[in-house]
């Protein structure tokens, strides 16, 4: 299973070549990037940059803080939180591809001495119980099937009292996902939690729950507005598609109808350890 979720994020590209061509046919040298240049490829989740600003801002976090991002893929939410707080932070993804990438853009912002990217698994993550001060999970468990496991690992990591932002995307009550999707082109490597099952799993894993907030409406804006965007040739230089591929479009519009029929939603929870 997690040598084809692996797969369908990869494709067994370049990443950090494709990039990097990406953005200097665009005329952005890579010595003069800033964080939020690389917003439209490495914040890969719906709403972005905006998203991980709001979740930072629920995580208690500063300059002293000790924060794990866990599934960081291309580090977008890691460098964000760090050039934010100042805080450090540390990814562990389970595509090795991504860490190196992560790694290497960090270089490009001037971020990596704040930022630090390992292969690891959600569902053994591999650090010490109580290492971190906060922790995060952004479009991560949608491909997880053993969420408990995550969740569990995710509190044992964390100090006493230190805060879990989970953004995730959930099964709605409208039916089965139109795919192929941005996580899974189809059903294998797709499992979805629905609110209660998050609610639920939270509280087992030993987190108190602090804050629910369903942005399902502006996550169909933001999509809608992508697809615009897409149609009319207005794309940025760089976008999800340099690692999703040519149907990436087609991920797009099936976006817009899962949400607009309350197929899925998108959610976050805060808890704390």
């Amino acid at each position: 299973m997690s040598n084809r979720v692996e797969a369908h994020y990869t494709g067994g590209q370049d990443l950090v070549k494709g990039i990097a061509s990406a953005l200097q046919a665009a005329g952005k040298p890579l010595a003069q990037l800033k964080p939020g240049d690389l917003g439209t490829v490495d914040e890969f989740h719906i709403r972005g940059r905006k998203a991980t600003l709001e979740l930072g801002a629920r995580m208690q976090i500063d300059a002293r803080s000790k924060v794990l991002d866990i599934g960081s893929g291309l580090g977008g939410p890691a460098r964000t939180l760090a050039e934010t707080y100042g805080c450090h932070v540390t990814g562990i993804d389970l595509t090795a591809s991504f860490c190196e990438a992560a790694a290497e853009m960090s270089k490009w912002v001037g971020l990596a001495h704040k930022v630090a990217f390992k292969q690891g698994d959600a569902t053994d993550i591999p650090f010490p119980d109580a290492s971190f001060d906060a922790a995060t999970t952004i479009h991560v468990a949608m491909n997880i099937k053993a969420k408990d496991a995550m969740y569990r690992h995710a509190k044992r990591v964390l100090k006493p009292g230190g805060i879990f932002a989970v953004y995730d995307i959930l099964q709605g009550a409208g039916g089965p996902v139109h795919f192929p999707v941005p996580w899974a082109r189809e059903p294998s490597i797709s499992h979805l939690a629905t609110k209660d099952e998050m609610r639920r799993l939270l509280r087992e894993a030993g987190f108190a729950l602090l804050e629910e907030v369903d942005s399902s409406p502006e996550s169909l804006i933001w999509f809608k507005e992508m697809q615009a965007r897409m149609a009319a040739g207005g794309a940025p230089p760089v976008t999800f598609q340099v690692f999703l591929g040519e149907d990436f479009p087609v991920m797009a519009r099936n976006q817009v109808r899962n949400l607009a029929e309350d197929r899925i939603q998108t959610v976050t929870f805060i808890c704390k350890a």
